[in-house]
């Protein structure tokens, strides 16, 4: 295709480049990832709902597209912006190009753009709300467009992800039961599980913990998923009816930011977040490094950690800024992670966490038994 496409951020920076996908118009808050691979583990993560993705890998396309490396039934990008767009492909698993692919799927694209003076700008001035448009190139009715657009910030959109209707994955005969609170769950975390032993049942993100409860899972999980999770009433008071049911807890990434609001801390808009597969994270209980998979444009206020110290511990700080990436609540069989150890895409540093996961409902079970 040579057809012109135009990118405009919130602060009147334009960006005029190639129309790649479907011909039209998307808007979000603009973001980067920088990892070198796993494109569509990327585009499909449900983490990612509304937001425009500026890739920094030079190359997307070149292995084409799969459908077996979908982390949900769907892209979930808004939009996807990108250096160079590769149509052939070399990969001989792959089921498509990612032009086919993006067609299929209605995804407005603008490639042959500086992304590398994006990033830059990103990095410089914060996230913010973008559009990006193959159909109009006068900047007035774009910027009107873009006026629209609702802020990330207090936006609720994980039920808008979720599913909507209750489902499981996994050996039904399985030891322990774990019920899933889907705010937006990639689907590697689920099989994740049912490789260490887990029968899994996922429920829709506004499910009354009661519900979950009549199940009788050995432990409960919080996934991942978009948007504010401070404007997610339903999963904090849910997350603090399971805390005082006492049953093993894990979050992950949204999770983990409604964990700690079920704890009464505080979480916050980051400058620019974290994305890509490369973020270093020091484990402070073992005192090891883990190289990680990371997609989050909010955070745990580490001041409001502090201020808790007597209920949570920081097991886990960025190495980069020293963001909280981990806790643990002192006393109960509950933790969680910033980051994603089920690496898709990503190093597979942090998959012991789901082990542990396990063996925290094994202890509690025990533990259950004996009393």
């Amino acid at each position: 295709m040579d057809q012109t496409a135009t990118l405009l951020l919130a602060d009147g920076t334009v960006y005029r480049g190639r129309a790649v996908g479907k011909i039209g118009t998307t808007t979000g808050e603009i973001c980067f990832n920088t990892g070198m691979t796993g494109y569509q583990e990327i585009f499909t993560d449900p983490s990612y709902f509304g937001q425009l993705m500026v890739t920094t890998n030079a190359h997307i396309g070149n292995y084409g597209t799969k459908q077996s490396d979908t982390e949900s039934a769907s892209i979930k990008i808004a939009g996807l912006i990108c250096k160079n767009f590769t149509v052939p492909f070399s990969r001989h698993l792959a089921d498509q190009s990612i032009e086919d692919y993006f067609q299929q799927e209605d995804l407005v694209g603008i490639a042959d753009v500086d992304t590398r003076a994006i990033v830059k700008h990103i990095r410089s001035k914060g996230a913010m709300n973008a559009i990006i448009s193959s159909e109009l190139d006068d900047l007035d009715a774009l910027q009107k467009l873009l006026d629209e657009v609702p802020d990330m910030d207090g936006l609720e959109l994980a039920s808008q992800v979720s599913t909507s209707e209750v489902y499981e994955l996994g050996n039904a005969s399985a030891e322990y039961r774990v019920a899933v609170y889907d705010f937006g769950v990639k689907q590697n975390i689920l099989k994740c599980m049912a490789e260490e032993g887990c029968y899994v049942r996922v429920f829709p993100a506004r499910t009354p913990y009661a519900e979950l409860q009549r199940w009788n899972p050995d432990g409960v999980f919080l996934s991942n998923g978009p948007g504010d999770p401070a404007a997610m009433d339903y999963a904090i008071a849910n997350a603090k009816e399971a805390l005082a049911d006492n049953r093993p807890l894990f979050g992950i990434c949204l999770g983990h930011q409604i964990l700690a609001l079920a704890l009464d801390m505080k979480t916050f808009k980051m400058h620019h977040g974290h994305r890509g597969i490369n973020h270093p994270v020091k484990n402070l209980l073992t005192g090891k490094c883990e190289i990680t998979s990371q997609n989050h444009g909010f955070g745990v206020s580490p001041d409001s950690v502090a201020d808790k110290s007597e209920v949570v511990e920081t097991t886990h700080v960025n190495l980069n800024d020293q963001s909280i990436e981990g806790i643990r609540v002192k006393g109960k069989p509950a933790f969680s992670v910033q980051y994603h150890p089920e690496a898709s895409p990503g190093p597979h540093d942090a998959r012991y966490l789901f082990g542990h996961f396990v063996e925290i409902i094994r202890e509690n079970k025990k533990s259950e038994v004996s009393t």
